[in-house]
């Protein structure tokens, strides 16, 4: 399993993502699902990856050969054409694999995150779908994830606000929603990738890796839970009514009076 998300604000992008791999509980690995492309002062691309490895694998590669050659990601003419080059590359590896995969019954399964800046835009995130459709993380919906992703989600819907969270806190999100799923889900695990990038930077200048252990991971954790054990005390009581449940309200309250 996987999880890795994109965070949007005004003033720039949190991409981070786990790398573990997992085919079963005998076979864990690790590998990076974070991959970036950059042509400095001109355009910079954070492409993070899950789904069946072999498959993101060869969309990757195939990526990766455009682009070297001067190509695809390096002359898009803007974002959107940018998720699209991505989707074209998936649905390129659908028509070369999909119809074997399907024979044997396994499903052509990848999502990609493409976060990044091209210059004259705004930073931007899409997710592209197994179908190579792109959708665009907005104002409004300021965050995207791929894999698993629940765990995750509470955490950025009550704090990610595209106009109000800084950078700094964002990152702070982005390693609580991780840690979160990382609790709930032994499928997803570190190493964790982070980058952190300011908007019309178009260069990659904040990356960080973390490893199990981390003392900054724990520490973070281990702040977490104390804050969160901590405000659950300090909320308000609930009260409770004395007299039974009404019936009328559909609640079902027998009592025992005895033989």
């Amino acid at each position: 399993m996987t999880y890795c998300l994109g965070l949007r604000t005004k003033a720039g992008l949190v991409m981070a993502s786990d790398s573990r791999s997992n085919a079963g509980i005998d076979q864990v690995n690790i590998c990076c699902k974070m991959h970036t492309f950059v042509v400095p002062g001109e355009r910079v691309f954070v492409l993070l990856s899950s789904g069946n490895l072999s498959l993101t694998q060869s969309i990757l590669a195939r990526i990766e050969q455009e682009f070297h050659s001067g190509r695809g990601l390096v002359d898009v003419a803007n974002f959107y054409d940018a998720a699209r080059c991505v989707g074209r590359h998936v649905r390129e590896i659908s028509a070369l694999d999909g119809p074997f995969m399907e024979r044997d019954n396994i499903a052509y399964a990848v999502n990609f995150l493409l976060g990044g800046q091209i210059r004259g835009e705004e930073p931007q995130i899409y997710m592209v779908y197994a179908q190579g459709n792109p959708l665009r993380c907005t104002r409004t919906a300021p965050f995207l994830q791929i894999g698993e992703s629940k765990y995750g989600r509470p955490i950025l819907d009550r704090g990610i606000r595209y106009e109000d969270t800084s950078l700094e806190q964002a990152v702070k999100y982005a390693m609580i929603s991780l840690d979160s799923t990382m609790r709930s889900n032994v499928s997803v695990g570190p190493p964790i990738d982070l980058i952190v990038y300011a908007a019309d930077e178009l260069e990659i200048r904040r990356y960080r890796r973390f490893s199990e252990p981390d003392t900054e991971l724990s520490a973070i954790r281990s702040s977490w839970d104390r804050e969160l054990r901590q405000a659950i005390g300090a909320l308000p009581s609930i009260t409770f009514e004395e007299q039974p449940p009404d019936r009328e309200l559909g609640i079902t309250h027998t009592f025992f009076r005895g033989l």
